[in-house]
């Protein structure tokens, strides 16, 4: 199967990441949000970051020019049906989720697979909602897309070998590593990950030390580019405390209960670099 054109639902940081990522390998983007304001607010995003790149030396400003000219963002859903390959990379939300993907079924070919990017929630039961459960398939990145290389392909029990192997090709096109996957709740990456983070942020509430210095002894200690509260922060600590929560409701472990402190935070509204501050700030 040849992907020529990807149709990328969702504008959020994730989204916008992937998005760039794919126009960047070069291939076709159409990025939907759910209104004209937000798909707008989207490509301002997109500009942001590739403007950033452009600050690190990683980007040019004819590489800037040729990934928004493959980017382009709209809000009409149906129009995904010109895509050969689906992204849906919306809220951690399953019935927003079902819903979309019942009118995505609606609309495109029979042939096209769809593709999940969630990190705690059935690829099965997603794929029961449609009509193509054997092209149905999860791939998780891990953010910041661009910079990270690993791409996680989570089968569900009806996903075929076929689409398993097209969409591991899609990653390896990317420039991921991809890693091949059984559904299970948080698969690899995020069921790993949550309670290093959920373990920092107890460290930082019980006052035995500063958010800067958990995340400068770990990176220190651990060889790790980025600790585990700025990456909280990247995340979103709204989308790590959901991710924990259903972790915690899928297996019945503490390690996934979410830190108080972490709630305290997603109270009030602190929820990183997406809002301007969480455990750091951020211009």
């Amino acid at each position: 199967m040849e992907i020529r054109k990807v149709a990328v639902i969702g504008g959020g940081t994730m989204g916008t990441g992937i998005a760039r990522t794919i126009a960047g390998a070069g291939l076709e983007v159409l990025q939907f949000e759910k209104d004209q304001s937000c798909a707008q607010a989207a490509r301002e995003d997109l500009e942001r970051a590739l403007d950033q790149e452009m600050t690190r030396w990683s980007l040019t400003e004819a590489e800037k020019k040729a990934i928004l000219l493959r980017v382009s963002n709209r809000w009409q859903l149906q129009q995904a049906s010109e895509a050969d390959l689906i992204i849906e990379t919306i809220s951690e939300d399953f019935d927003l989720k079902r819903e979309v993907f019942e009118r995505l079924d609606e609309v495109c070919q029979p042939e096209v697979i769809f593709v999940t990017n969630t990190s705690t929630l059935s690829v099965s039961e997603l794929a029961a909602s449609t009509q193509r459960a054997e092209r149905f398939v999860g791939l998780h990145f891990v953010n910041p897309v661009p910079r990270t290389s690993v791409a996680e392909v989570v089968r569900g029990l009806a996903t075929s070998d076929e689409t398993v192997a097209a969409v591991k090709e899609f990653a390896v096109t990317l420039g991921k590593t991809p890693i091949e996957v059984f559904e299970y709740p948080g698969y690899v990456t995020t069921r790993v990950i949550v309670p290093l983070i959920n373990e920092a942020i107890y460290v930082v509430m019980e006052g035995v030390a500063t958010a800067e210095d958990v995340d400068k002894a770990m990176k220190l200690g651990y060889n790790l580019q980025t600790g585990p509260l700025a990456l909280a922060d990247r995340m979103g600590l709204d989308e790590v405390m959901n991710s924990m929560e259903h972790l915690f409701r899928e297996l019945g472990d503490l390690k996934y209960r979410p830190c108080p402190l972490l709630r305290k935070l997603v109270r009030a509204g602190r929820l990183g670099v997406k809002t301007g501050e969480g455990f750091f700030k951020y211009n």
